[in-house]
């Protein structure tokens, strides 16, 4: 049976109001003669101080929150390394909780987060455009976690104020769009997200625009993910997309990759039948072949930065812009 704090308080002679105050983290401390004898009872007996306990006594905990849409996503994945490599020297512990892009369980996560007493949240993913109910409740459960003593910070747009790490998709996607016209491409398409999903908005109208409309020859939506790129871009080149020369714009990596399967299963090569571009960057790319043309965001950076942004203010900024860099690879090769 596990040693109980009663124990080492009786061992110690000292109340359990004082073994716990010394054991579990306080600001209250006693005495150093009080601290050694308590310390050195818990040690004989074998105790072990409780998280939860520990918690309480500090009203805080090591603990960071993070809260991401599918951490199956490279994307994420690598913005979680990015947190843990600012967290773990720190001593603290990150909590992971993944939504599915499901608004009402984003909410949920903070409000479960703050109840860990965690010192900080961090929620990493595009935000809704529209205002709705779920917007208004997860603001309502940010405020009072912050009014209770915790911090935030979101990464991919700013968000009604809090502090963000937020990438340049729009300035990423209109300089793919130039080299890309500048290599010799001159049809697109473009593979999207959801119109409510702000980063692929950002990314989709900001590449239209630079290439211009008389060039795009047809956009189509999908889920934000692989299989939402596979589907979305076979159902057009299965209908008999016109022939000759194409370069597709898939508004993130993981969508490029379907675009990619479904060019494969098609019998179509890259890059000579349909060139393929993505956004992102992601450490998937390394074992993709051709090699993807993308737009680089350093996301372990970024995690990193919101890391900083929440733990420690980082100067008390509360946007911090994130420079996209055009990586012109085989995928988009013009042959001949």
């Amino acid at each position: 049976m596990a040693t109980t704090l009663q124990e080492v308080a009786r061992s110690a002679g000292v109340s359990l109001a004082t073994a716990s105050r010394v054991l579990n983290g306080s600001d209250r401390h006693p005495g150093p003669e009080i601290a050694s004898r308590v310390r050195a009872a818990a040690e004989s007996l074998g105790y072990v101080p409780h998280a939860q306990a520990q918690a309480l006594a500090r009203a805080t905990s090591d603990l960071v929150g993070l809260v991401v849409h599918d951490i199956a996503d490279p994307y994420f994945s690598t913005i979680a390394g990015g947190v843990q490599s600012v967290a773990q020297p720190l001593g603290k512990q990150t909590l992971l909780a993944s939504t599915g892009r499901d608004p009402q369980l984003e909410t949920a996560a903070v409000r479960s987060l703050a109840a860990q007493r965690t010192q900080a949240i961090i929620l990493a993913g595009s935000r809704r455009r529209s205002a709705d109910g779920a917007h208004r409740d997860l603001v309502a459960a940010c405020r009072m976690y912050e009014r209770n003593g915790g911090r935030l910070a979101f990464v991919g747009q700013q968000f009604e104020g809090f502090p963000a790490v937020v990438p340049d998709n729009a300035g990423g996607a209109r300089r793919l769009a130039r080299a890309l016209v500048e290599t010799g491409h001159r049809r697109f398409a473009v593979v999207e997200g959801p119109r409510w999903l702000r980063t692929s908005v950002d990314r989709a109208d900001a590449f239209r625009r630079e290439v211009g409309p008389e060039r795009v020859a047809w956009s189509v939506r999908g889920d934000f993910s692989r299989a939402g790129g596979y589907d979305a871009v076979r159902s057009v080149l299965e209908g008999g997309d016109d022939p000759g020369p194409l370069c597709v714009f898939a508004v993130s990596d993981v969508m490029a990759l379907g675009v990619l399967a479904a060019c494969r299963d098609l019998g179509l090569r890259v890059p000579e039948d349909v060139a393929v571009a993505g956004f992102d960057d992601i450490p998937t790319l390394l074992d993709v072949t051709p090699t993807l043309t993308t737009v680089a965001l350093d996301l372990r950076a970024i995690g990193a930065r919101a890391a900083e942004l929440a733990l420690d203010g980082a100067g008390s900024a509360r946007r911090v812009s994130v420079a996209a860099e055009v990586r012109l690879r085989d995928s988009t090769a013009l042959r001949g």
